[in-house]
């Protein structure tokens, strides 16, 4: 075991309890999330495997994909144990296999903790090919380290390193961003190449690298392709691709009838704050707070982690007509309750007209300014400022 993998398990998990109990729950739990987010040191930890050894196969080692030639057979095997499936969507006639073991340990009484399925692509991609699991399969995102995860007073350093393992506790800023750099290589010359005829990978690196400019921007399709000299369905294409491998969120418009034109194409932001920087060759804290992405790059930061640990069901998205009101986020939460949230990346956050406007268009429950400062006051009678710590934690305990 490296030093990686050894510090990785000293860092607690917000979702290790979750993946416990759902696999007391459901005969097969996918645990989803991009490469290098710590799915396998997780999935292997003995609190996970009730104590004990699973067996454990990794798809994209040829060796373990040896075990498999006769899946029935091997996989039969181990009806007292745990098995741990990783790089899942490489096999997707796999889950016909496994419905059909799954349905017989049930019929044995073994009813749960079966199956667990690792996969780095997204939850809708990976449904398309484990529809014959339903009703046996949860499924559960790991993302990057969020803020809760974290000490109290390296929020900075998440920030400007972005949440991957590796990354963050990298010995110095030269590694984390060497780590970062590789990471972005591996994903363009490997991980792309899963998703049909080859996309060379110097356009993807530009593709990329352009969303990671306008981070936070309005999708305009017509733009990127005529920067790229291609058409608005190759840009379509390779958009899907990055969101399927979960490194770039398209935040959708909130959509209500009150009479005013209102943006209808998303947001995108790249997900991980520290690949942003990475894409933008921005190597520490000094470049950033000196580039003009800081702004946009905090607000997609504080974007990700409340969605991220908002309860199960919420609904994200922003708000912005035509006149200029805009809410950054609104999270639609379980029990009718909606939040509209503004991020300042400042210690002394202004309530901007447009924030004013759209919170009267529509009267959320809460309204928040999250800004990078500690203290937790009240801007006016129905808004306050807070922390993006304080305000994850106030979402968690929603849960």
């Amino acid at each position: 075991m490296d030093i990686y993998s050894i510090i990785t398990r000293m860092i607690p998990r917000r979702i290790e309890p979750i993946i416990h109990d759902y696999l007391q729950q459901f005969p097969a739990v996918a645990l989803l999330g991009p490469r290098q987010v710590g799915k396998t040191t997780l999935a292997t930890h003995p609190k996970i495997s009730f104590g004990f050894k699973p067996d454990y196969l990794d798809l994209e080692k040829p060796d373990h994909l040896e075990k498999l030639q006769d899946p029935v057979q091997y996989l039969k095997r181990f009806d007292d144990r745990l098995v741990i499936i990783d790089e899942i969507q490489r096999a997707p006639g796999l889950f016909q296999i496994l419905r059909g073991i799954i349905d017989e340990r049930i019929f044995a009484d073994n009813q749960s903790g079966n199956f667990l399925l690792l996969g780095s692509a997204s939850l809708e991609l990976l449904r398309q090919s484990s529809e014959t699991l339903a009703g046996r399969i949860a499924y559960i995102e790991l993302n990057p380290l969020d803020v809760l995860e974290i000490e109290p007073g390296q929020e900075e350093i998440l920030w400007v390193r972005g949440g991957f393992p590796r990354c963050f506790l990298a010995e110095s800023e030269k590694k984390s961003i060497t780590w970062r750099n590789n990471f972005i290589t591996s994903y363009l010359e490997r991980d792309i190449g899963q998703f049909g005829p080859r996309i060379p990978a110097e356009t993807m690196r530009r593709f990329w690298t352009m969303l990671a400019h306008n981070q936070g921007g309005i999708l305009n399709a017509a733009q990127l392709a005529g920067s790229l000299a291609i058409d608005g369905k190759t840009v379509a294409k390779y958009l899907d691709i990055m969101v399927d491998l979960l490194m770039v969120r398209r935040l959708p418009p909130y959509y209500t009838n009150i009479g005013k034109r209102l943006v209808k194409s998303p947001k995108i932001y790249v997900r991980d704050s520290g690949i942003v920087h990475a894409l933008l060759r921005i190597d520490n804290i000094d470049q950033l707070l000196g580039h003009p992405i800081a702004g946009m790059s905090w607000e997609g930061h504080v974007i990700e982690t409340l969605i991220n640990v908002a309860p199960e069901q919420t609904q994200a998205s922003f708000y912005r007509t035509s006149a200029g009101a805009e809410i950054d986020l609104i999270l639609e939460l379980p029990g009718n309750q909606t939040w509209a949230i503004e991020i300042k990346r400042s210690l002394v956050p202004k309530i901007s007209k447009g924030f004013l406007i759209a919170l009267g268009d529509l009267k959320p429950n809460k309204a928040f300014i999250v800004y990078s400062g500690q203290e937790r006051y009240p801007k006016s009678q129905n808004i306050e400022a807070i922390s993006v710590r304080e305000l994850a934690q106030q979402l968690v305990n929603l849960a």
